[in-house]
């Protein structure tokens, strides 16, 4: 099978982070973003965006990145591959982090990584953490990942959601991050038993499912009324996503083990967070519940 140029993946991601973009500054009506572009030393570089003090978003930012050069010792046994010269990733990753309780935290990222000895594969993910779950909004969610999944492959949404919950999970913590999404790693046509092109379309499917996944949950929530007692319990929330972030995300560790540029690795990391001793919610609060959902398995679509 005839791999795909390397060329035209990059050139779609550009244009991924240029639509999202555009469509995050219609959805937030206040912030723009500001990019800021820088290259790696080593080789590649990218175009950092970042948006805050918005109507919606707090703090966020939509990455492009092309990264490549000589694969070291050290990375070659991170990645678990062979021996090769050189490497070359290339992705779009999204976090953002909402000013309102009431609006979830929104992680995205979609890549390609290949080496000079011409293995290849392609990576990516989205999934939702919520301050306060929801379950109707959560199977929303959910919905648009299974649809990006099964038009490509039947099975794939439960694949890459019991991946995700996996994934995204707090050993230390015994909790999820969130209510999860869809998470997948080292996709290869001939391992999964489809061709480059449908491969390609599916990451391109799951891409595009971002903006109307987060629209609909930002017009859902925005409106809601809450308090001090629901910002803190945000802040909370977002030192246990910082928690994950630095310690188990395997892209956070890649990105330092690479050389990547350390100001958009750590991009994902709240504006502020909290963290309080020994932390119980109320018996019977919304923040009991919340946690009581954070677990893996839950069916959200049949919520």
């Amino acid at each position: 099978m005839k791999q795909i140029q390397s060329s035209e993946i990059t050139a779609w991601f550009k244009g991924l982070q240029n639509d999202i973009c555009r469509d995050l500054e219609l959805i937030d009506g206040k912030a723009k973003f500001q990019e800021d572009l820088w290259e790696r030393p080593g080789g590649g570089g990218g175009r950092t965006r970042v948006i805050k003090d918005g109507n919606i978003i707090a703090k966020g930012g939509v990455n492009f990145s092309l990264v490549e050069g000589p694969l070291s010792a050290q990375m070659a046994k991170a990645l678990k591959v062979e021996a090769a010269e050189t490497f070359k990733a290339t992705g779009v990753s999204i976090v953002l982090h909402p000013q309102s309780p009431m609006v979830p935290i929104i992680h995205m990222n979609v890549r390609y990584f290949e080496l000079s000895n011409g293995e290849y594969w392609f990576g990516g993910g989205i999934d939702l953490t919520p301050h306060y779950v929801d379950q109707s909004a959560a199977a929303d969610f959910h919905q648009h990942l299974f649809e990006a999944c099964e038009n490509t492959k039947i099975g794939y949404y439960d694949r890459f959601k019991e991946w995700a919950d996996n994934y995204f999970f707090i050993p230390h913590r015994d909790e999820t991050r969130g209510i999860g999404g869809i998470f997948f790693d080292r996709l290869k046509p001939d391992v999964e038993g489809l061709n480059p092109d449908q491969l390609w379309h599916f990451v391109q499917d799951v891409g595009e499912s971002f903006i109307p996944a987060y629209k609909e949950q930002v017009e859902k929530f925005k409106d809601v009324p809450f308090g001090e007692k629901e910002l803190n319990w945000q802040k909370l929330r977002r030192g246990r996503y910082a928690e994950f972030n630095l310690v188990w995300d395997r892209g956070t560790k890649f990105g330092l083990e690479s050389h990547g540029r350390t100001e958009s690795i750590l991009m994902s990391l709240p504006p502020q967070a909290n963290w309080e001793y020994d932390y119980k919610p109320k018996a019977g609060s919304k923040e009991e519940e919340t946690l009581g959902l954070l677990k893996k398995g839950v069916n959200w679509l049949n919520q």
